[in-house]
């Protein structure tokens, strides 16, 4: 997501970051705030990310991203249903024609391993926010020690994944350092 929020600010004035991963999060996106910042990119996390204190507490300005047409939004809804529920409070404020809601997968992670994960994940998230998943991102990684070899084995498991759920894939997240050295 942050990576992601990066990106679209090479393309609009205006991204705000809003982590909706609100039970328990791994990856907060309140540990890259100084980058955010440092980019331009409006983040709006749980006033207790970064604290001692783990209650799911919904960002009070998070309505905001619904409300103002000029900006792109990337929401972080976690990797569960969870974070779905929270969406779903906004799901009508949606805007149809112009909202991606991506299935990011690992395939390395043990919840997106196989198929029919993906395809239970993907039901109890749809099913918790009432929004359709539009794509998928193959995220696929084992965090420092990956490797350019373990993203290319990764590619035909993430074309599996998109013709059973009949979803494109948008793109494969690769570490720029790895990048480097791909042909």
């Amino acid at each position: 997501a942050i990576n992601y929020a990066l990106h679209l600010k090479k393309q609009a004035e205006k991204v705000t970051l809003c982590d909706l991963d609100i039970v328990n999060p791994y990856f907060r996106t309140s540990d890259a705030e100084s980058i955010l910042s440092a980019n331009g990119i409006d983040l709006i996390a749980s006033p207790f990310a970064n604290t001692n204190v783990d209650a799911p507490a919904l960002p009070a300005r998070t309505r905001a991203i619904f409300d103002n047409a000029d900006t792109l939004a990337v929401i972080d809804l976690g990797g569960d249903d969870r974070g779905a529920l929270a969406l779903g409070r906004y799901a009508k404020m949606l805007n149809a024609e112009k909202h991606e809601m991506l299935l990011v997968i690992n395939q390395f992670r043990p919840l997106t391993r196989s198929l029919s994960d993906l395809a239970e994940i993907r039901a109890e998230i749809e099913a918790a926010s009432n929004v359709a998943f539009t794509g998928i991102v193959n995220n696929s990684n084992l965090g420092p020690h990956t490797t350019l070899e373990d993203i290319r084995d990764t590619l035909p498991f993430a074309e599996e994944a998109s013709a059973a759920l009949s979803l494109p894939i948008k793109m494969t997240a690769i570490q720029d350092t790895l990048l480097a050295g791909a042909d």
